[in-house]
């Protein structure tokens, strides 16, 4: 399992959503980012505090935040922090100086104000102190003191930290390697929205890794992944389709979701869609549509020795239309390969001349 590498867009839309009541990620999408109207330094660009709606009071500052209003949302949190030290607030104020917004960045003060917040109990500064601890910010890198605080905050029932956490337990260096304590996190995460749990909790049940063995608890976990556009998981819940397994069978949805796999760069799925257009089981047979994504899986690195004969028996015409279908992503995917290995070449920095004799 791939650990996953968390962004400072990731961290203030976990820090914030949760603190409405409202999920992180909307079916999976973008975290909800500050408008265009950003206002990091200076005075802000409203004149007025936006007006509070009829019924249950509002999160000024949170609302401001997310305007992009963030010397208005400063004030406002300063002001809650005064007259109730709230917690949420406190992670407000950290956020802002953490990213220097409307504030001057300030890794110092953005620690101080998340560890008030954590001591009284906000489980989104304590994630974010983990963060800071992981990457080094306000101090030196303590990947145990990141781990303690990932274990405070997902025993508050925080999905990213739960993730986090689960991810130490299947690794099995900070802690001894145990799946059933993965499992554990992972429903946690996946019950809190997160679509990459659901994923990894559906992968276990799949294999009875930390949990008995269920192909139908499998699907359903992959189900409701694929929904929030996790493409591992649509690619799983489309074979689960596609066979019949812990679902009812249903090759068309399969294929529906092979193909928006297959978009997103999947050579898996790729190859299934390969296999489907040949063998017109899920869609009407399309065999030059079934050498285009062929050839773009095979490029991308999957292996299926059954289709390279099928396209290779097939009429000039009809491969030579698949070719021309699939050179643009073959194109796409040389240039990113040369782009990577220069990225690669930069990276080891100038290669010492040899001497000439």
């Amino acid at each position: 399992m791939r650990a996953r590498a968390v962004t400072a867009a990731v961290v203030l839309a976990a820090l914030f959503a949760l603190a409405l009541d409202q999920p992180a990620f909307a079916q999976g999408g973008a975290p909800r980012l500050p408008s265009a109207k950003q206002n990091r330094a200076g005075a802000p660009t409203e004149k007025t505090a936006p007006a509070a709606p009829v019924g249950p009071a509002p999160d000024l500052a949170y609302g401001a935040f997310q305007r992009g209003y963030f010397l208005t949302a400063f004030s406002f949190a300063t002001d809650r922090v005064t007259k109730d030290a709230d917690p949420k607030a406190m992670t407000l104020l950290g956020a802002l100086y953490a990213d220097g917004l409307g504030v001057p960045q300030d890794d110092r003060r953005a620690a101080e104000w998340y560890g008030l917040a954590a001591a009284r109990g906000d489980s989104n500064a304590m994630f974010a102190l983990a963060m800071f601890a992981l990457n080094g910010r306000a101090g030196p890198r303590d990947r145990e003191a990141s781990t303690r605080w990932l274990a405070a905050a997902a025993k508050l029932g925080h999905p990213l930290a739960a993730y986090d956490l689960a991810l130490l337990y299947i690794e099995g260096q900070m802690f001894a390697q145990d799946f059933s304590r993965a499992a554990e996190l992972l429903r946690i995460a996946a019950q809190g929205g997160s679509a990459d749990a659901q994923y990894a909790l559906g992968t276990f049940y799949k294999a009875g890794r930390g949990v008995p063995q269920d192909a139908t608890q499998a699907a359903q976990w992959w189900a409701k992944a694929a929904l929030a556009d996790n493409t591992d998981a649509q690619v799983e819940y489309a074979i689960a389709l596609y066979n019949g397994n812990g679902v009812a069978r249903d090759e068309a949805a399969a294929t529906a979701l092979f193909r928006k796999a297959a978009m997103r760069g999947s050579a898996i799925a790729q190859d299934r869609l390969a296999r489907i257009l040949a063998s017109g089981r899920g869609a009407p047979r399309d065999l030059a549509e079934a050498t285009k994504w062929h050839l773009i899986s095979r490029a991308a690195g999957e292996t299926d020795l059954e289709l390279d004969d099928v396209i290779n028996k097939l009429d000039p015409q009809t491969r030579a239309a698949g070719e021309k279908a699939a050179k643009p992503w073959l194109d796409a995917i040389e240039a990113a390969r040369k782009a990577q290995a220069a990225a690669a070449q930069q990276a080891q920095g100038p290669q010492a001349t040899p001497a000439k004799r």
